[in-house]
């Protein structure tokens, strides 16, 4: 019973391993080569434009809810 356990360890290893060793090899190789940190003024840009979107998003999320609640009591 510990040897089936053990060989099929064995194979799982192997597996993951001959997986590791093709990573930077495949299709996407080429990117991880190129991926690199951005520099702080690259990552304050991408934070101020994701909370843009989220507040237009936001704001028209609000404004169908206003219209939908609010506005048919007038009529």
């Amino acid at each position: 019973m510990a040897d089936e356990a053990e060989s099929s360890y064995e194979e799982l290893q192997g597996e993951f391993e001959s997986k590791a060793r093709g990573f930077g090899k495949g299709k996407y190789g080429r990117i991880i080569k190129m991926a690199r940190t951005p520099s702080k003024d690259e990552y304050r840009k991408t934070v101020y434009i994701t909370a843009a979107g989220i507040l237009i998003i936001g704001f028209i999320g609000f404004a169908i809810w206003w219209l939908m609640e609010i506005l048919p009591t007038y009529f």
